[in-house]
């Protein structure tokens, strides 16, 4: 295997009035490239908020899916700061050094964290909640490699965030 170190490229997605922080594991070696959280066409986060949030426009750009968050009072980040990984595995990701979320919490109005996904769970729960001391609420993974979910069953379990926004 040809594990690659990486330090996560991406600055966490927050302002003020953000009330549900979602975190992903690590991104894909295509976010990675787009820039922005959820950058693989074939992740079904940006369609799963969208239908979550009645809105017949899936945002697509980088723009668009910051104005998104802002509007829903999302928050995007990951568990992992840096890692070893090959491609885009979570299975592959060793050598964690995990995020310190606590600015997002300190400085937005978190009444919510999300674990987009089991690794991003394990990561949270082994890292950051002893920083926290905070819980997370551990939702299915919108990552293509999850396809035992489908859209229906995914929107069932999301639904929760609706809750809080």
């Amino acid at each position: 295997m040809n594990y690659e170190h990486i330090i996560h490229p991406i600055p966490p997605f927050y302002e003020q009035g953000s009330r549900i922080l979602i975190l992903g594991s690590f991104p894909s070696v295509k976010t990675r490239e787009s820039g922005f959280f959820y950058g693989h066409p074939q992740n079904r986060f940006w369609k799963l908020m969208a239908a979550l949030f009645e809105e017949e426009t899936i945002p697509a750009s980088k723009e668009e899916k910051r104005a998104f968050a802002a509007r829903h009072h999302i928050a995007l980040w990951d568990s992992i700061h840096s890692c070893d990984i090959v491609g885009s595995s979570d299975s592959s990701i060793r050598n964690v050094k995990p995020n310190d979320i606590r600015m997002i919490l300190e400085e937005a109005d978190i009444r919510m964290i999300v674990t987009n996904g089991k690794k991003s769970h394990e990561i949270y729960r082994k890292y950051c909640m002893t920083l926290t001391g905070r819980e997370d609420v551990c939702l299915p993974s919108t990552s293509p490699a999850n396809a035992a979910w489908t859209m229906e069953k995914l929107a069932q379990a999301w639904r929760v965030i609706l809750e809080t926004t």
